[in-house]
């Protein structure tokens, strides 16, 4: 999910070092503080999607009427 260091191109690692050094930070720690955010906000994603989905409804009424009509008498 998150880059490190290795993994960054020289570009990558140029201008996130230079974020880092405007925060007062080093890269190493600018870095696992944007890899803590980025797992922070999906989780708070996943937990919101399972906040809105929907709750299980039992049947209506013609639902219930018509299971009643095939069970065998």
């Amino acid at each position: 999910m998150s880059k490190s260091t290795r993994e960054l191109t020289a570009g990558q690692r140029a201008y996130e070092a230079k974020r880092a050094a405007k925060a007062g930070v080093s890269l190493d720690r600018w870095l696992a503080d944007k890899a803590r955010a980025q797992e922070d906000a999906a989780r708070a994603e996943r937990k919101a999607a399972e906040a809105a989905r929907p709750a299980a409804r039992k049947p209506g009424l013609l639902a219930r009427l018509i299971d009643r009509a095939h069970k065998p008498l």
